[in-house]
């Protein structure tokens, strides 16, 4: 099993949290940099594990601080073998309606560089729909649509072939409209996460996320889907395979 989303360098003990996770059968992370500190401390514990790797970006809550000018230092760090998709990177307007201009602008420089690279981009979006279609609608290559929460892109991301991560927020009572939108997705294009720390499946609800928790994710979406969770789950770890270019 893998979890496609974890920001394990804002994990009080990455190490421990990982033990914890194969001791459930979780044995492949992605980690996630949402800057050029984070992304450096987020190699090293890729480096440091066996079985994480990691995608490296410049968040769109960072679009209109010197952050964004810092994309050049990404490109580097983007050469290190562990490092397997950008991002995450994208738009969000509940949070930065007053960037948006600038958080336009960081999200294509980010985009340029996966095609640049080959790599998959790992795409962060929250109501900025219509600007996050309209973009990713010019771009070539592979999309991971990371904690997909706007149901209202189902229908683009259906047509122009996106990977589709739910996060722990799919099990929660009112997110009956996530799990339909995971019974839609293609068998080939679902992906679970977890993004630790942040969004702990209900069961664990106000604690602190971590890798282990993607089980009952996992679980949940193959309720949704009507489908054995060790079959989904190895599904999703194929998927992840080849979404990310995994070995």
């Amino acid at each position: 099993m893998i979890d496609t989303h974890a920001h394990l360098d804002a994990l009080e003990d990455a190490r421990a949290a990982l033990a914890r996770a194969q001791e459930v059968g979780v044995t492949r992370v992605i980690t996630i940099g949402t800057g050029i500190d984070s992304c450096r401390a987020t190699l090293a514990i890729a480096r440091e594990n066996d079985g994480v790797y990691a995608a490296l970006g410049i968040d769109p809550h960072q679009a209109a601080s010197a952050e964004a000018h810092r994309v050049g230092a990404l490109r580097e760090l983007l050469g290190d073998a562990r490092a397997v998709a950008v991002g995450e990177t994208g738009l969000d307007y509940h949070y930065g309606a007053e960037s948006k201009n600038e958080q336009r602008h960081l999200f294509e420089e980010q985009l340029r560089l996966a095609r640049d690279l080959r790599l998959p981009v790992v795409v962060h979006t929250r109501s900025a729909n219509d600007d996050t279609e309209a973009i990713l609608r010019a771009h070539e290559g592979t999309v991971v649509m990371h904690c997909f929460s706007e149901p209202d892109l189902l229908a683009a991301g259906l047509e122009l072939g996106w990977y589709f991560s739910f996060a722990g927020n799919v099990t929660y009572p009112k997110a009956a409209e996530l799990r339909e939108a995971a019974a839609a997705a293609p068998a080939d294009r679902i992906l679970a996460e977890t993004d630790s720390p942040y969004l702990a499946p209900q069961p664990l609800r106000g604690r602190p996320n971590e890798p282990a928790h993607v089980v009952h994710t996992v679980a949940v979406l193959a309720e949704a889907r009507g489908e054995d969770a060790d079959e989904l789950a190895a599904r999703i770890d194929a998927n992840a395979t080849a979404a990310f270019a995994l070995p």
